[in-house]
């Protein structure tokens, strides 16, 4: 297939450009480089176009490579919680403007599939556990609501001009490439670069807080596995199915701990109902936590 990856220098991005390259498949790469790091694809340089694009430019930009595509992966978004507070226009412009302007292009291309990367935050603090697609959407922040609405574009767009679009809603995604640096970067790749750093891991509140923790391999295995799929309109939660405290990864990664207090707002629990993927699509997740953080250790 001609696969179009938005978003592709980014953590999971580049880890699903390998995967389809893998699988013999031929791969354009649309990244503005504001997040992305073009070191994630180094190794591939020489197999794929990269085009350093901003999908929030005028549709004459972008539509031309579009053509001939065969599935599209929408992964090109701005994340995290808290600067989304300080930009909420940035974050409309990319992740609902920007979307838009990958899907009209789509649309006008007739791909055979869409996959849109969008994000578990949606559902807040859910109030049930484990959380099912429809449960109530309830984003805390910009970034949330941003990524929602540009689900909702999505699903929409399926409906009433039949496209082949499906929107995956991510929990707690990490694995090789994720980031390490900075204060947003989750607390997987926290822990790694203490740990590396011979520091000791700061463990936010009691550590008894849960996160439903699922490896990238696992996320561009299912992403590839929908495209493939005859479903359309569909949402679908990717996730373990299975809730790890922070206490627990800590223990995996191994060091001293100290406690550090906990951010308002953060949800307690987080746990993905993953039973309509599983059962519209046989997929299920294959690496544990313990083995996918042993496995970044080695890196």
């Amino acid at each position: 297939m001609k696969c179009l990856v938005t978003g592709g220098a980014g953590f999971i991005g580049s880890n699903l450009v390998d995967f389809l390259l893998k699988l013999g498949h031929h791969v354009i790469v649309l990244d503005s480089l504001v997040t992305g790091r073009l070191s994630n694809l180094k190794k591939v340089k020489n197999k794929i176009k990269f085009i350093k694009i901003d999908i929030t430019s005028n549709k004459s930009s972008i539509d031309k490579y579009f053509n001939k595509v065969d599935w599209v992966f929408h992964l090109a978004g701005l994340a995290d919680n808290v600067p989304s507070i300080k930009n909420p226009k940035d974050y409309f412009q990319t992740n609902v403007e920007g979307t838009l302007n990958v899907l009209e292009a789509s649309k006008r291309a007739k791909i055979k599939k869409l996959i849109y990367a969008a994000s578990a935050s949606c559902y807040g603090v859910p109030n049930k556990y484990p959380t099912d697609e429809n449960a109530k959407i309830d984003p805390k922040y910009p970034y949330g609501l941003t990524k929602f609405l540009g689900e909702q574009l999505i699903i929409h767009w399926a409906k009433i001009y039949q496209m082949p679009n499906v929107s995956l809603r991510f929990f707690n995604v990490y694995g090789p490439r994720s980031r390490i640096a900075g204060p947003y970067s989750s607390v997987i790749g926290i822990f790694l670069k203490q740990k590396f750093s011979g520091k000791p891991l700061t463990v936010v509140g009691d550590g008894k807080q849960t996160r439903d923790f699922i490896n990238v391999s696992d996320v561009v295995n299912v992403m590839v596995k929908t495209a493939q799929s005859k479903k359309n309109g569909e949402i679908y939660n990717i996730g373990s199915g299975k809730e790890t405290s922070i206490n627990l990864v800590a223990s995996i990664v191994g060091g001293n701990k100290v406690k550090i207090l906990k951010r308002p707002g953060e949800p307690n629990r987080s746990l993905s109902d993953i039973s309509k993927i599983k059962k519209h699509l046989n997929w299920e997740p294959k690496i544990p936590i313990s083995r996918g953080i042993k496995m970044l250790l080695k890196n």
